[in-house]
């Protein structure tokens, strides 16, 4: 009787150090993926901080294409109101939205830069070439950081559907989070 009370003691402190470890791992991985979705804020952030450079160095040409350059102010505004997503409750919906508003602040920005080329005194502009150089590096870098934090998504996600892990997710909540495209 005693040795049976042993056994049966020694396996539910394993199961209970397994829960505690998973449920900690949980947390980690978590983390991780909420400070990768900060990073790929911060870049689109930096890119976002850029447009004003571009729009002054446009501005300073006054047979400029107005039409275009307006595109980009309203697709830097309405990308400003859809940039607040909770990595940790974010939907494939919110992701969605947010990426879509992404891409058409950076095609904005596409379509001015390749209207400069019919302006070869603007691309010859130092502060237009600054801007360019930032803001290929900007593209670069979201790129990176898009990619980092689909990872740590996949290492999440396969954590909450992997068994028997996913009875400690569904016990506390843990949900699958989306993936850029």
């Amino acid at each position: 009787m005693k040795k049976s009370l042993w056994i049966i003691t020694l396996l539910l402190g394993i199961v209970l150090i397994w829960g505690i470890s998973t449920y900690n791992k949980f947390v980690k991985t978590e983390e991780k993926m909420t400070q990768a979705w900060s990073q790929v804020e911060n870049v689109y952030q930096r890119r976002m901080e850029l447009i004003p450079n571009l729009i002054s160095v446009v501005r300073a040409y006054a047979d400029y294409e107005n039409e275009t350059l307006v595109e980009v102010v309203e697709s830097r505004a309405s990308m400003a109101a859809a940039t607040t997503v909770d990595p940790e409750s974010m939907t494939q919906e919110q992701l969605l939205r947010f990426d879509e508003s992404q891409q058409l602040l950076g095609n904005a920005v596409s379509d001015v830069i390749v209207s400069i080329e019919n302006y070869p005194e603007l691309k010859a502009v130092e502060s237009y070439k600054t801007f360019l150089a930032q803001y290929e590096g900007s593209e670069n870098r979201i790129l990176v950081e898009r990619k980092r934090y689909n990872e740590m998504v996949k290492d999440y996600n396969r954590s909450v559907r992997s068994f028997p892990s996913n009875l400690i997710a569904k016990t506390f909540g843990f949900e699958e989070h989306p993936y850029f495209n």
